[in-house]
């Protein structure tokens, strides 16, 4: 059965000038501003439509702002590149004894022209309680009009932690959710990372082989990245002052040891992509470490940094976000024509509420002689 969501092909009205926002590349729209009836929101996901049109998705609090909060996914799209969006709907209830959450978008397969249709997957997090949290996929054929019943990712007991706008379809066809994973999820547990693959475009799925792991709270909220020879990088978040990576020749099956990779970089999710019309890779994180913060130093500034030889060197790092006021992450990433386009939350240091950004940067910006 699918279910019908007309109301995303509303006629696009302005949330918000672009002018009114803090000055940075490109230009920025508050989509989702926090509110006492929506204090948070975060982690979101874009994809790009037929037609050139925009679709958005986020988490949205509406019961607190706590990670175990109520919550939904709520959408919103765009006809202009983003400069003007739709009214928010509702994309996905709450089903969770707790909430949904954490949104990713994803092609699931190519067409035979190499376009931007092709049946897309709606990915989101299902959470029960401290011990039950779940995966599970929304498949549309028709751009976002309907949706099938959903498909359960990870079907193992557990707490499975998916961030943002991380699935991955590889060169091969394969598919990728990369997921932390503890048997209880609290913040004394101990996180495990490892990768749940599909290779029949995610009618079905099961647990990769091996795990990626290191000290302390563990291997949290993995990213992977292809790379040219067909090998795979996982980055994870860690305790350490820094991102660590694990390298996989498999597919993803199985792991060898991570290592430190990367700018020093504080307890906070990193993005890392292919651009793709260059081949470099663009790192998004927080250039901040401080050993006797809680997590390592702040959530900011957001910055950027460029790699040309993938992750053993990086270069022209600058920044997206740099108020010392306010913090930035969750960071998704697409590049449509000759821009990126991002999602993050920010918020005031020592405030609960989280707004959700959406900025558009040319993709020549990063690399630039100058800023």
């Amino acid at each position: 059965m699918k279910h019908a969501c007309p109301c995303l092909f509303a006629t696009s009205v302005l949330l918000v000038a672009p002018s009114s926002l803090v000055a940075g590349p490109g230009f920025a729209v508050e989509i989702f501003a926090a509110g006492d009836a929506a204090p948070r929101n975060s982690e979101g996901s874009i994809i790009a439509l037929s037609g050139g049109r925009l679709l958005l998705a986020s988490t949205r609090f509406v019961g607190g702002a706590r990670d175990d909060s109520a919550a939904h996914i709520a959408a919103v799209r765009s006809r202009d590149g983003g400069r003007t969006w739709s009214e928010p709907v509702v994309l996905q209830e709450n089903v969770g004894g707790k909430n949904v959450m954490s949104v990713s978008f994803a092609r699931l397969a190519p067409t035979k022209n190499d376009d931007d249709t092709g049946p897309m997957g709606l990915f989101y997090l299902v959470k029960n309680g401290h011990d039950d949290l779940k995966i599970h996929l929304r498949v549309s054929r028709d751009e976002a009009r309907t949706w099938s019943e959903p498909i359960v990712v990870t079907d193992r007991s557990g707490y499975h932690v998916m961030n943002n706008d991380r699935v991955r379809r590889l060169r091969s066809g394969r598919l990728l959710c990369p997921v932390a994973f503890t048997e209880h999820g609290t913040k004394v547990n101990h996180y495990r990372s490892r990768c749940f693959v599909s290779d029949d475009g995610g009618a079905t799925w099961r647990a990769g082989k091996g795990e990626a792991d290191v000290g302390k709270r563990g291997a949290m909220e993995p990213e992977v990245i292809e790379q040219r020879d067909g090998g795979l990088l996982m980055l994870m978040r860690t305790q350490f002052g820094r991102n660590y990576a694990a390298r996989s020749t498999d597919g993803g099956e199985t792991w060898d040891k991570p290592v430190p990779f990367g700018p020093a970089a504080p307890e906070a999710p990193s993005t890392l992509r292919r651009i793709p019309s260059t081949g470099d890779w663009l790192l998004i994180f927080n250039d901040s470490v401080d050993p006797d913060h809680h997590h390592h130093g702040e959530r900011t500034p957001l910055t950027a940094a460029v790699s040309r030889d993938e992750g053993k060197t990086w270069t022209h790092r600058r920044n997206l976000e740099s108020d010392p006021e306010s913090t930035y992450a969750y960071t998704s990433l697409i590049f449509v024509d000759d821009r990126a386009l991002m999602s993050y939350y920010v918020t005031k240091k020592g405030s609960s509420r989280l707004s959700l950004r959406f900025r558009s940067v040319p993709i020549a910006w990063f690399s630039a002689a100058t800023p």
